[in-house]
């Protein structure tokens, strides 16, 4: 008799809760590569994580003596905890095999790479970030970027059959 089993699903479809986006970043920065890291919280941290209290515009990952550090990311204080809160802006590690860190290293060598986090997200329980190997965009490229993203809408609206005034 033959077993049936449910089809392999992909890493990526497994539930992802997104809790915070850096959108800014794929506007400022061309985006190289990703990678996902785990990262180090604090059980407050986490609570306030659930709460979907986190800011990612500023945030920035560097690499000191062989870790990886996440700084600049702001997840506000959880108001149950009180005494035992966090810090909202402290630098937090994030997880990653060392070769991929030595990997990460050798890429940040480049003149003008940097990484930071595109989103922030929970799967299977545990919190996840979206780490991008980016190189910034000049101020041309993002008008011209601008201009293509007009460009499509106004097609997509005449497509539609609307009328452009």
């Amino acid at each position: 008799m033959a077993r049936h089993s449910a089809p392999p699903q992909d890493k990526d479809a497994a539930e992802r809760k997104v809790i915070a986006t850096n959108r800014k970043a794929r506007f400022d920065y061309t985006v190289i590569e990703t990678c996902e890291a785990g990262i180090e919280l604090r059980g407050s941290e986490v609570k306030s994580l659930r709460a979907a209290k986190a800011q990612l515009v500023d945030a920035y990952a560097t690499i000191d003596e062989g870790q990886i550090y996440l700084r600049q990311l702001h997840i506000s204080p959880y108001d149950p905890a009180s005494y035992d809160n966090h810090e909202p802006m402290r630098t937090r590690r994030l997880l990653l095999h060392k070769a991929e860190i030595r990997r990460l290293r050798t890429k940040l060598e480049e003149k003008g790479l940097t990484m930071v986090p595109l989103s922030l997200y929970f799967r299977d329980g545990k919190v996840k970030v979206e780490l991008a190997l980016v190189r910034g965009r000049r101020e041309y490229d993002k008008r011209a970027k601008m201009d293509d993203r007009r460009a499509r809408n106004e097609i997509r609206s005449i497509m539609r059959g609307e009328r452009l005034e």
